[in-house]
């Protein structure tokens, strides 16, 4: 596969996750999957009260793991739950379980047909990962899962916030030129 189609694969916006008409939208959720602040408590209000229905029945999801529930009452017809790790300084495996968490995601949708798939910023908010590296971390994860895959054709990260979009297409530029060099 080429690399260049790999780049045309993925989209970083600004904008509401909870808006964004695609086959799943990926929830950035703690451990219960009963809601909460930020863009779990969004993904819950839009989707409705079926969404912590079904969120009940699956007990929870560990950190760097993934689950899957209907999109109920938003334009997405899936919410992939996912459980990003709260950063105290790099060295107790937060990095390899915000790759987990992006690896699992994908890994989840490809396996149910979803195509196109749009990410928040897992972990950047509340958790406290340091936005630069967290967007290595998606980035590099999603690339390296598009360059092994074409199940899905199209991964969004849909970010709330300038400051993080921002973070999120400096790092693409940095790996799209990275790649270009070599």
């Amino acid at each position: 596969m080429s690399t260049a189609w790999v780049w045309e694969r993925i989209e970083i916006r600004e904008g509401d996750l909870t808006r964004i008409a695609c086959d799943a939208i990926v929830n950035a959720a703690n451990t219960s999957l009963l809601g909460g602040g930020g863009v779990d408590g969004a993904i819950h209000r839009a989707a409705g009260p079926a969404l912590l229905a079904e969120c009940r029945k699956l007990g929870g999801c560990p950190t760097g793991e993934a689950r899957i529930t209907r999109g109920y009452d938003l334009p997405a017809k899936y919410v992939i739950h996912t459980v990003g790790p709260v950063y105290h300084d790099g060295r107790h495996g937060e990095p390899e379980l915000l790759r987990s968490c992006y690896a699992r995601s994908l890994e989840l949708a490809a396996g149910h047909d979803i195509r196109t798939i749009a990410f928040p910023a897992i972990s950047c908010g509340v958790n406290g990962y340091p936005l630069a590296d967290a967007a290595r971390i998606a980035l590099t994860t999603t690339i390296a899962f598009l360059e092994a895959d074409t199940r899905i054709e199209k991964v969004y990260f849909v970010l709330f916030l300038p400051e993080v979009l921002s973070a999120y297409k400096a790092a693409f530029l940095e790996l799209r030129d990275e790649q270009v060099s070599k």
